[in-house]
């Protein structure tokens, strides 16, 4: 079994923490590492229920859920600090990576993710892939996170291709609700991934 081009696909799109990236273990133990120095103990079901919304939204939650005192500015500071001096951690999720090594040059790819810019673009180098998209939409780029559309949108608008004909790589629930209300052809790689014990037990 493996992740096919859909045949009225003329342009793909792809999710970036745990569809490109297998970062997710590397968030966690981020957060561990905040919570360590802000006193509160990070449930890692909060990465899974929020995964494709902007850090901001995570540090806000962590706020009230342990009634802290820190700014989630501050929060959102210290958490994207360690992430990306953590980026020799980053590894590929090959199964992903290999469609786009597949397709590049045959037709057009977006990234479109609810991280960062900087924190996007330095997983894409770390993976050595940042040069092979024609568009990266971030959290910087939008105003509507997903699972509202505007991210997936933004990416057919720059690849110039309807969205009907856009195919969607996603391993979060909130970018996959994105995806279809964006109108596009949707794909849940997590079916086709090994993503390790850790993660199976916390979705579960």
């Amino acid at each position: 079994m493996s992740l096919k081009i859909h045949p009225k696909a003329k342009a793909l799109i792809f999710d970036l923490d745990g569809t490109l990236s297998d970062s997710l273990p590397v968030h966690i133990e981020t957060w561990n590492k905040v919570g360590k120095i802000l006193g509160f103990t990070f449930d890692p079901q909060i990465v899974f229920e929020l995964t494709g919304r902007p850090t901001i939204e995570f540090a806000q939650r962590i706020a009230n859920d342990f009634k802290l005192n820190t700014d989630p500015a501050e929060i959102v500071r210290l958490k994207q600090e360690i992430f990306h001096n953590s980026m020799e951690y980053i590894v590929p999720v090959k199964e992903v990576i290999a469609v786009v090594l597949e397709n590049y040059g045959k037709l057009p790819l977006a990234v479109g993710t609810g991280a960062s810019r900087r924190s996007a673009e330095l997983q894409l180098k770390a993976l050595e892939i940042l040069e092979l998209f024609d568009a990266v939409v971030t959290a910087d780029d939008v105003k509507n996170h997903k699972p509202k559309p505007e991210t997936f949108l933004k990416c057919a608008e720059i690849l110039k291709v309807s969205p009907v004909e856009c195919q969607v790589f996603e391993d979060g629930v909130l970018g996959i609700k994105a995806a279809e209300k964006a109108g596009m052809i949707v794909t849940d790689v997590r079916p086709f991934i090994n993503y390790g014990n850790w993660a199976s037990k916390i979705r579960d």
